[in-house]
Order: structure tokens, then sequence, then C-alpha cells
């Protein structure tokens, strides 16, 4: 039976009215907590279906450099997993939140603590880049315990023996990186789509969503019409939100033209 979290981003999805879901990253704690806040509230009001929402770490390795840059701006600032919940704890009532950090966060904070958590913030989802498929019995236990949908990972090098494992596994969706490297903006429109998300689809009952390197709407409307479920957006949305003197306004108007793009 699935948890409180993955019923509420399959909702989500059947809800969204869009082609693809829309589903901006934003990282917690930057510019500042408050800012993160008001761009997390920005994005809902302006079309975002569900939101994700990074915890910073100090050596995010599979992010490029805006969104490093920000986690350590918001690292700088003060902001930690309690502060980051804090943001959380105020935007799930509006969407639902995925919460994105690295392994060694959750490990930290203790892997049951920390999930209980994300569940008391209302946190639906939790996305570990960072963490195997074979080392991640652990933290699906406690994830499912508490109603948390814990996402997983696929790449185009992705075995397709691997695929399925993972994808039989998926809860909430499977995020399909878009690209081989790290997250960041990228001219153009990304190659072999459909091949990589049929693939996909083939080998998981849930939603899949598409991210790294969306970074105009032309993009997002593509990777719908090559079968992505949802569209992930986060460095150009990051980028805006340390570059505009009221970042709030300007993720909101972003995220108004890529909705526009899947409507």
């Amino acid at each position: 039976m699935s948890g409180a979290g993955e019923q509420r981003i399959a909702a989500a999805f059947a809800a969204a009215g869009k082609r693809a879901a829309l589903m901006p990253y934003l990282m917690g704690g930057f510019p500042d907590l408050e800012t993160s806040r008001r761009i997390g509230e920005a994005a809902a009001a302006a079309g975002a279906d569900m939101l994700e929402l990074g915890i910073p770490f100090s050596d995010p390795l599979a992010d490029g450099p805006v969104i490093h840059a920000a986690a350590t701006r918001a690292l700088a600032g003060g902001a930690g997993v309690d502060s980051v919940l804090e943001v959380a704890a105020a935007l799930t009532p509006l969407l639902p939140v995925i919460a994105m950090t690295y392994v060694n966060v959750v490990l930290a904070a203790g892997v049951q603590r920390f999930l209980e958590r994300l569940a008391g913030c209302g946190v639906s989802g939790l996305i570990v880049p960072d963490l195997p498929l074979e080392e991640a019995d652990d933290i699906a236990a406690a994830a499912q315990s508490v109603g948390v949908a814990l996402v997983p990972l696929v790449a185009p090098t992705t075995p397709d023996e691997r695929l399925a494992r993972i994808g039989a596994r998926a809860q909430g969706f499977v995020y399909v990186v878009a690209v081989t490297g790290t997250t960041g903006e990228r001219a153009g429109e990304a190659s072999s789509l459909e091949p990589l998300l049929a693939r996909a689809h083939a080998r998981t009952a849930v939603p899949v969503a598409l991210g790294f390197g969306i970074s105009t709407p032309a993009q997002a409307a593509a990777a719908a019409d090559a079968g992505a479920d949802g569209v992930i957006v986060g460095s150009r949305l990051v980028r805006a939100a340390g570059e505009e003197a009221d970042g709030a306004a300007a993720v909101g108007r972003l995220v108004a033209e890529f909705a526009a793009a899947l409507a």
C-alpha cells in the first residue's frame, strides 16, 4: 500500500492539468531563508504542481555550479536541516514538496529521525542522488514507515536490468536524468529523450519525470512531447533567485512561463 506522500504525489500528477507536471527546484535558505520561502510560495501561485526543495550540503556532487554556489551561500547564511524544514512546513500546505539532499545529511541526522522530521513537516518525498540501489534499504524502510516516498534517479547510462530493479522499487516517480553530468543550464534541446523516457516507462509503474539541463520553456515542452510525466527545472530558477533584486517575483514569472509552455 502506498503511503501518504506517494498518494499526494500521485494526486498532483493526476490533477496537474498540463501535458507534464511542472516541478520547480529551489534551494532552501537561498538567497536567505525568508526569501526561499517566498520563492516557493511564488512558484506555487504561478503554476507549479510540485516543488523540489534542496537541503544544502557542502559537497553536492550531482549539482553544477549554480546550485553548488547556492548551497554554499545557504550554508554560510546559517541554513541547515532544521531551518530548511521550517521552510518546507510553510510550503507543504500549498503543494507536495519533495526534499532533495545527500546521503551524508541523512546519516548525520539519523535515518529514522530524519525521515520522521520530513513527515512531520508534511514533506511527500525524498530524493538522495548519491544513494545507490544496493545501499538504499535502511533509508527506504524508514521512508516507508513514515509515508514518505523515496524517489530514485536513473541516467541515460543505466542498463535495462538495473533500471528494471530501480523502477520496481520506485515510489512517487522515477527521476530520469536527461544528460550525463551534473545539473545546469544547457543550450538547445536534449537529444534522444523519447528512447530514454520509453525505457523508463517500460520498467516502472510510477510516473516518470525528467530533469537536468531543462532551462527554457521550449525544452520543457519538448520533454513533455517526448513522454515525460513531469518536468523538473532547477538551475535556471536558482540563478534568477540569486541575480534578481526580487528573487521571488523573478522565479514566479519564470514558473508562469514554464507552466504556459506545458499547458
